[in-house]
């Protein structure tokens, strides 16, 4: 059974910074390498929203929205990948979903306040 469990949320202020991991387990480790894995966000009465993709090459693909402040990571030798958010806003507030192939986790929440 594949799992992705997410962790690393929680309330921080304005500016600061938050590190995401999403760890993968169940899933052949062939497969994770290759596979692109993904963040995702979703906000009160928001829709689920792309914030960074990684493919198995390591390419990255970032939402205009987090461009420059955030940068996703992965582990191979861990099937684990990371999301490292800087100078967070407000506008971030959100539960962040990991995501790869057809799995998703059960989403980790981000606050934003002060």
């Amino acid at each position: 059974q594949v799992q992705l469990v997410e962790s690393g949320g929680g309330l921080v202020q304005p500016g600061g910074s938050l590190r995401l991991s999403c760890a993968a387990s169940g899933l052949d480790k062939i497969i994770f390498n290759i596979a692109t894995m993904g963040w995702y966000r979703q906000a009160p009465g928001n829709q689920r929203e792309l914030v960074a993709t990684i493919t198995g090459g390591g390419t990255t693909n970032y939402a205009d929205s987090v461009k420059g402040r955030f940068t996703i990571s992965r582990d191979n030798a861990k099937n684990t990948v990371y999301l490292q958010m800087n100078s967070l806003k407000p506008e971030d507030t959100a539960v962040y979903y990991c995501n790869t192939i057809k799995f998703w986790g059960q989403g980790t929440q981000v606050t934003v306040s002060s």
